[in-house]
């Protein structure tokens, strides 16, 4: 049976066997997606392979990984196609070719800052481009910070302390900047995205979501904006209605347009467990990653091997 999510003009269809895996793979937990310009999709996955490379209806084309990445996080892939890779496990954002050739590697494997001290990096998330290719990190779990780099890795200066008040963070979890130069920071924990110039200076921050988590900006020519939101992460609210998990489809001032996902979360193609990773292609397709089995354990549950990780949600043309 087939499933819509949306309406309007956000209308969805599910594909949940999208990606076509050879025999005996699994994703494990998908952190991050990311497309290029050929519209082959990257599935950066806590599995054995840890980059999967598929053509845009699903069939596999390659793998790479094994061996490098201690835990896979983000994925963002430049104009030239080259992939920045950011590894919140051995603390370090990677700079690939898309056949996995190392380019670059900012930060130390394995040798994180002091926690909260402000220096790159600690458990670093994800990170996003300039239109001048300079490069932007958030971290993360162990730091309250965004960092920027040149394009060679030199760091220029860095921003945020943990906090609740503008400019401040609580898990800055993922990144993008658009092509104005604006800089988008999914503030996780304080349940909001901030918004700042390229030296760093705060905006405004959109507050009408809950935990977001993943966020992209639309690669069909439009200026929208795709947040990935987390449920509840407490028992005692798990079920709360109209707070997720779920897909978020905002216009570039914040504004809401739709609310993917059936609540409360759930295994189904209508429903999300744990939206972490998100991407578009120029057909307006959306690539959703979930760390499902993460989220469950988190909530005390030991989830079943069949958990689903990744979606691709096929836009649907009137």
């Amino acid at each position: 049976m087939t499933t819509i999510m949306g309406e309007g003009e956000h209308r969805y269809r599910v594909d949940m066997e999208w990606a076509k895996l050879p025999e005996g793979w699994s994703f494990h937990d998908v952190a991050a997606v990311a497309v290029d310009s050929k519209d082959q999709v990257y599935v950066f996955n806590r599995g054995q392979h840890p980059m999967i490379i598929f053509d845009r209806d699903g069939n596999f084309l390659r793998a790479w990984g094994e061996g490098l990445f201690s835990r896979p996080h983000g994925l963002h892939i430049a104009a030239d196609d080259t992939l920045f890779c950011t590894d919140d496990g051995d603390h370090t954002l990677r700079q690939c070719t898309p056949d996995g050739k190392v380019l670059m590697t900012i930060g130390i494997p394995g040798n994180p800052s002091d926690y909260m001290s402000g220096e790159p990096f600690h458990r670093c998330t994800h990170s996003a481009q300039s239109p001048e290719g300079d490069i932007y990190v958030s971290d993360g779990y162990g730091n309250a910070r965004v960092h920027k780099y040149s394009p060679d890795g030199k760091l220029l200066f860095s921003w945020g302390e943990p906090g609740t008040d503008p400019g401040q963070f609580n898990i800055p979890h993922n990144i993008c900047c658009d092509a104005d130069g604006w800089v988008y920071v999914a503030d996780r924990e304080n349940h909001r995205v901030q918004v700042f110039d390229g030296k760093g200076r705060y905006e405004t921050q959109w507050n009408n979501m809950h935990r977001p988590c993943g966020i992209c900006m639309s690669c069909a020519g439009e200026t929208l904006f795709y947040v990935g939101e987390l449920g509840p992460g407490m028992n005692v609210n798990r079920n709360m209605p109209n707070v997720g998990p779920r897909l978020s489809i905002l216009k570039g001032d914040g504004t809401a347009l739709a609310r993917l996902g059936a609540l409360p979360a759930g295994e189904g193609p209508a429903r999300f467990l744990a939206p972490h990773g998100l991407a578009t292609d120029r057909h307006g397709d959306i690539y959703v990653g979930e760390v499902s089995f993460t989220n469950q354990r988190n909530m005390g549950e030991e989830p079943p091997a069949d958990l689903p990780t990744l979606r691709k949600l096929v836009k649907e043309t009137a």
